[in-house]
């Protein structure tokens, strides 16, 4: 069998075991990453509602200006978490349960994270 196939059915195995565990409200919406090969994304998500309340991307021009040709990068990746959490506080939000989407909690995701945290969102 193919590496990367292998690779991507065992993150659809554990994005989809969390996905089953973990839930966003409206009080408490779900931080959801994901990476592309070039940019990362971090949304809020109320899945009641299905309605994304707050989103930010490493593909934004704000974010690209400020880390420059490093879209990928952890450095982008913290900026995201930072932006997201800024843009959840405009948005009344405080807490949120965190879904890595199948990755493993290790440098982009956990960088989305800790930039979320410092500024201001409870996990």
């Amino acid at each position: 069998m193919n590496k990367s196939r292998v690779k991507r059915e065992r993150r659809q195995r554990a994005r989809r075991r969390i996905r089953g565990k973990v839930r966003g409200t409206g009080e408490r919406p779900r931080l959801a990453v994901y990476k592309s090969l070039r940019y990362v994304y971090a949304q809020l998500i109320d899945d009641d509602r299905g309605a994304t309340l707050a989103q930010a991307s490493s593909a934004e021009p704000a974010i690209r200006e400020k880390v420059g040709s490093g879209t990928k990068g952890r450095g982008a990746a913290r900026l995201v978490g930072e932006t997201v959490a800024q843009r959840a506080k405009e948005a009344g939000i405080t807490e949120v349960v965190f879904d890595r989407g199948g990755y493993i909690y290790h440098g982009k995701v956990r960088e989305v994270a800790e930039g979320a945290r410092e500024n201001g969102l409870a996990f």
